[in-house]
Order: structure tokens, then sequence, then C-alpha cells
């Protein structure tokens, strides 16, 4: 085969893979964006309450669930390398690390107050917070048992399972919404909160069919998920987690840092906050692209190093970059002359859309940077690398954007303070710093992985 028959056919892989994950991270993105704007039409309380909770929820669940992203790359070595029984046998065993996980999970948000005294809420907005918490927990064992089912299915590469059930999803997350919103059909109208608790009827039912599905669906049969019941096996779980603990403790770190970046932009009032919270829905929905993208390369390079083909791996993550890097272009073009229709799409307050279309002109930038760390974090996920991305993340997004969001947004350190838009300008540096580290570890690593080189694994 030639260079250029093989280059098109990683494209038509990653297509094959991307388009799927990219729909279904579109619809759990479109989630947030309804419950944004069905929470700003109601007041800028309830919506400085959803992006303030939905800040905590997704801090303590990403940094827990992002345990069980080791399955991704284990499932997708084990398949390039055919090893299909060992496949069910390690999706069993993460079933039982996502019991525990939830459980922690649970206790969290149950228990939110340490986060919350970062905030500095007013009482109305902080009992606002404290009840979509309540709801939002029940979704827990939802969410961790899902993902499961999307690490094996997307190992596999056969994300479109995914797809639909998260389309699924999201067909119901308007309805539940105005259900518990407002109350209806015997329900008491519990504004905000109401996204909450809708979104653990959603993850229940989801993740239920989807194990149905996996039971049922012959294409599934040959990897014996539910050949035979075993308990823990040790061996196993910590495999999982010498892998999982890193990216668990990247996205903790890469969470956290947007999230106390909401915390400490809720101090400067309910209409900044309720323009932060505008920005960074915009910001979390475009970033579906990059990391559908991400994610499907991750696979392919995963299955193509199980294989034992290095140099299709390193072909793979770098056209998955250059991909990604053109579409956040577009993107981001699209955001910056955009802004202030954007800013008026989600909220009637004009205070806040002003503030709203400021910060929109510095997310344009921030996208970019965004999608060229997504893409390569997961690409090092395919390689099985963790830990050094981890340390890059931590000193990038800690150090430079949330301490340095936090001296020119809320002192006078570099001169007059700007607001949210300093924690903006803060995450834009630190997204750099991190791209460029990743980067250049995807390089080094796929480099020596190459015939004659070290071998990553």
């Amino acid at each position: 085969m030639t260079v250029h028959r093989s280059s098109r056919s990683l494209q038509r892989e990653l297509l094959h893979l991307a388009w799927p994950v990219l729909i279904a991270q579109a619809a759990v993105m479109a989630n947030g964006v309804i419950d944004t704007l069905m929470a700003g039409h109601l007041s800028s309380v309830d919506l400085a309450a959803v992006g303030i909770g939905a800040s905590i929820y997704i801090t303590i669940i990403m940094a827990l669930m992002g345990v069980l992203l080791a399955l991704t790359p284990v499932v997708a070595h084990h398949y390039g390398a055919q090893r299909y029984a060992e496949i069910g046998a390690d999706v069993r065993q993460c079933a039982w690390l996502a019991l525990l996980l939830s459980l922690l999970a649970f206790a969290a948000l149950k228990h939110p107050d340490p986060l919350l005294a970062f905030s500095r809420l007013t009482p109305e907005v902080e009992f606002k917070v404290r009840a979509y918490l309540e709801g939002s927990a029940w979704a827990v064992p939802g969410v961790m048992f899902f993902r499961v089912f999307y690490g094996f299915t997307n190992g596999i590469g056969r994300p479109r399972p995914v797809m639909t059930f998260n389309l699924l999803g999201l067909a119901l997350k308007a309805p539940l919404n105005w259900v518990f919103m407002y109350g209806h059909f015997g329900f008491p109208a519990m504004g905000g909160a109401g996204c909450g608790w809708s979104t653990a009827v959603i993850m229940w039912t989801v993740a239920t069919l989807s194990w149905l599905w996996c039971r049922r669906n012959a294409e599934y049969a040959p990897y014996g998920v539910f050949a035979r019941f075993e308990w823990p096996r040790l061996t196993a779980l910590r495999g999982l987690l010498v892998l999982g603990l890193p990216m668990g403790a990247t996205f903790l770190v890469d969470v956290t840092a947007f999230t106390f970046m909401a915390l400490f932009i809720a101090r400067l009032g309910p209409e900044v906050s309720a323009a932060h919270q505008v920005a960074a829905n915009v910001a979390v929905f475009v970033f579906m692209v990059p990391l559908a993208l991400g994610v499907a390369t991750g696979v392919v390079v995963g299955q193509a190093l199980g294989a034992g083909d290095s140099r299709r791996a390193r072909h793979a993550g770098l056209l998955g970059l250059a991909v990604g890097c053109g579409a956040a272009a577009i993107t981001g073009a699209a955001i910056g002359f955009g802004a202030a229709p954007l800013a008026r799409a989600y909220t009637s307050d004009p205070v806040v859309a002003a503030a709203a279309t400021t910060l929109l002109g510095i997310v344009a930038v921030y996208h970019l940077a965004d999608a060229v760390q997504a893409v390569m974090a997961q690409v090092l996920r395919g390689y099985k690398r963790a830990m050094a991305p981890m340390v890059i993340y931590a000193l990038s997004l800690w150090g430079v954007g949330l301490g340095g969001g936090y001296l020119l947004g809320l002192t006078d350190a570099f001169g007059t303070r700007m607001g949210a838009a300093g924690f903006w300008i803060a995450a834009v540096a630190s997204l750099s710093i991190a791209g460029a580290g990743v980067l250049a570890y995807f390089l080094r690593i796929s480099g020596h992985d190459m015939p004659g080189g070290a071998n990553p694994h």
C-alpha cells in the first residue's frame, strides 16, 4: 500500500469513528445548553445557580469518572491484538470500579460545603445550588455505569450506540426540565434545581437501556461481558487504576481549574456569574469537535499500538491534530464575529448580555488552544501515557490559569483588576502552555516508538 492510499484509509477510519462521537458529544453538551437557556429565562439567580451547581457537579463527577477512562485504551489495545476474551474480563472489573466511584461521588455531592465556601454565595443562590446538587447526586450511578459502556464500545470501534443513547437523553431533557422546573404532573416547581433532577432520570434510563442493548446484541457476544459473574480481582483493578488514577487526576486539574474560576467569578455578583456561565457554556459546547476527533484518534492509536503498528499510531496522532486545529480556527472565527447575537440568544438581561459578549471574544481565541490540548490528551491516552500529561496540566492550569486568573481578575497585581475577563485571559495562556507541552511529549514518545526506538508500553 502506498503512503497516499494509507493516508486516505486512515482518514476514512478517523471519520468513521469521529462523527458518531461528535454527535454523541453534541448531545451531551446540548443538555447543558438547554439547562442554561431554560434557567436563563427564569431569572439571573437561577442561571447563576445552575452554572455554579453544574461546575461543582462536573468537578466531582469528572475527577472520579476520569478513572474509568482507562478502559478505552485498555480495550483498544486488546482489540488491536485480538485478545477478545480479555476485553470482557476488564469490562466486568471496571464495573466494580464504577460502583465504588459512584458511592464516593454521591457522598461528595450530598455534602458540597467545602466547594461552596469558596464562592461566598448569597443565601438565595446557595439555596438553589444545593437543591440542584441534591437532584444531580441521584444521577451518579447512571453516569458511571454508562461510562463503562462508553469505554467498552468505543474501544472496540463501535461508537454509534453511545450516540444513539445520548440522543435519546437529549430528546428527554427539555420535556423533563419543563416538568421539574415549572411543576407539572403533580411535581413541585423546582426552578433551576429541576435541571438536576431531570438529569438523574435521564442517566438511569440511558444506562439501563445501554446494558440491555449490549446483552442482547450479537455483535457484542465475542467479548463475553455477560459470560460469567466474577468478584473484584485486585490484579485487574490495579492495572486499571495505574492508568486511570493519573487520568482522573488530570481531569481533576482541568475541571477544578474551570470550577474554581466559576466560584471566584461568583464573588463579582449574579450578573457577572451569569455572563461567565454563557461564555463557559459556549466554550464547552464547541469543545465537542476537537474532543470527538481526539477520542476517535486515541482509539485508532490504541488499536494500532495493540497490533504493533507504531508508524500508523504516530500518523494518526498528527492527522487528528491537523484536522482539529483547522476546525477550531473556523469555529473560533465564528464565535468572535457572532459574539453579540450569541450572547443575546442566551439571556434577555442586557447587562448580562453585554458582559457575555466581551467574554465570548476571548473564548474565540481560547477555543484554538483548547483544541490542541484536547486532541493530544486523547492521543496520549491511546499510548497509555497519563503521568506526564497530569504534571503538565497541573503546572499550567492550576499555576498559570487559576493563579494568574485570580491575580488578573480579583487583584490589582498587574494594574486595574479585570474581573471575569482576567480569568479567561489567563485560561488562554494556560491552555497554550498545556497544549505545547503535551504535543512535545507526543512527538518524543511516538518517535521513540518507531522501529528502532523505545517501546512506550
